[in-house]
C-alpha cells in the first residue's frame, strides 16, 4: 500500500496556476513534517516547500517567491501545493516527503516519498 501519493500534475503555459495534493496514509503520517521537493531532467532534487504537523510552519525555497502555498487538508490527511504563476524552470517532477524534517529543507529528513507527479510548463 503506498503511503503518499501525489496528483494534479499536467500540462500548463506559463502564468497558469495548478495545484498538487499529496494524501497520506500508514506510516506516513506518523511523522512531524511534510515537504514537496521537485526534479527537473538533468537537474539534482530540490526542496520546493515544507510544513511541520505542529504548528503548521512553514518554509519555502527562495525561488518561489511568493508564487507557492502550501496548506493542510487534516480531514484528508493530505497537503496541496498550490502554485501560481507558473513558469517554464518550473518544469520537474513534484514529489512529496514527510519524515522528521530536520532540517525541514533536506531529503535526508524524510523517510516517506511519494512516486511523483510532473508538471509541464510550456512558454
Amino acid at each position: 500500500q503506498e503511503e503518499l501519493v501525489e496528483s494534479g500534475g499536467g500540462l500548463v503555459r506559463a502564468g497558469d496556476s495548478l495545484t498538487l495534493s499529496c494524501a497520506a496514509s500508514g506510516g506516513a503520517l506518523s511523522t512531524s513534517a511534510m515537504a514537496w521537493f521537485r526534479q527537473a531532467p538533468g537537474k539534482a532534487r530540490e526542496f520546493v516547500g515544507g510544513i511541520t504537523w505542529f504548528g503548521s510552519f512553514t518554509f519555502y525555497a527562495a525561488f518561489v517567491k511568493g508564487r507557492f502555498t502550501i496548506q493542510r487538508d487534516d480531514e484528508q490527511k493530505a497537503i496541496q501545493l498550490w502554485m501560481n504563476s507558473l513558469k517554464p524552470e518550473d518544469t520537474a517532477i513534484y514529489s512529496c516527503a514527510t519524515g522528521a524534517g530536520v532540517p525541514l529543507t533536506a531529503p535526508r529528513s524524510f523517510t516517506y516519498w511519494g512516486q511523483g507527479t510532473k508538471v509541464t510548463v510550456s512558454s
